[in-house]
């Protein structure tokens, strides 16, 4: 995670419950996984939330998906954690549901495109 503040990722592992570490710090099993955490480093450093609120969200999300089958064996735990800073960035008005829906189809568009291993990329036609 080159360029993110060693402090700052020790912060959140400190104040955040169930971060997958090792101990180097959170280890992330897909390069998502890194941008979603570096996402919540960034949006908390400016303030959008504070790391209880953060737990709390994330604690809502978690228990949420368990309610609904999530085996919660890890694997899914940055899928929370994306659901949390999606949740988030909605209560916040940074974003509206909309407007992550059409990103997140978007997004899919430009994987499917995309060849294994190669940077997905978006382009004007993705958000048709």
């Amino acid at each position: 995670m080159a360029g993110i503040d060693p402090a700052a990722v020790r912060s959140v592992a400190d104040a955040v419950p169930g971060i997958p570490c090792d101990a180097g710090g959170p280890v992330f099993r897909e390069p998502w996984e890194a941008q979603a955490f570096a996402m919540a480093l960034a949006l908390h450093a400016r303030g959008l939330f504070t790391w209880p609120e953060w737990a709390a969200t994330l604690s809502a999300e978690i228990k949420r998906a368990q309610t609904a089958g999530d085996p919660d064996t890890g694997e899914t735990y940055y899928r929370h954690w994306l659901n949390a800073l999606e949740r988030l960035v909605t209560e916040k008005g940074i974003v509206d549901s909309d407007t992550l829906a059409r990103y997140f189809s978007a997004w899919d568009r430009a994987a499917d495109r995309t060849p294994h291993g190669a940077p997905i990329e978006l382009r004007s036609e993705d958000f048709r």
